[in-house]
């Protein structure tokens, strides 16, 4: 059995058990959160309408709410001027872990 989650912007596909990276959440370590879900699949079925998926939720476990993502450089050069710009951002992350599909 899967989900897929709407979880910090991004949809995630996940099982009991993942541990997944979003984006970064108000809550603390070791709180637990719930992620609304926009599909079910449980062996041969699925479940896609509103009525239904209002019924189900995923619960998951705050791992580490202070991790960050890589290191990315971002680089701006305009020719035979001399100018130049670096900069760099490391994305804010949460790590969560899915305990319940229900």
């Amino acid at each position: 059995m899967y989900a897929i989650v709407k979880a910090g912007g991004h949809q995630e596909k996940v099982e009991v058990g993942d541990v997944i990276l979003v984006n970064r959440l108000d809550a603390k370590e070791g709180d637990t959160v719930e992620f609304p879900v926009a599909l079910v699949v449980d062996g041969s079925k699925v479940t896609l309408g509103a009525k239904d998926l209002a019924k189900v939720s995923v619960k998951a476990e705050v791992l580490n709410d202070e991790a960050k993502g890589p290191k990315i450089n971002i680089m701006k050069y305009k020719n035979k001027t001399g100018v130049t710009r670096r900069k760099g951002h490391r994305q804010k992350l949460s790590i969560v872990k899915i305990t319940a599909i229900a």
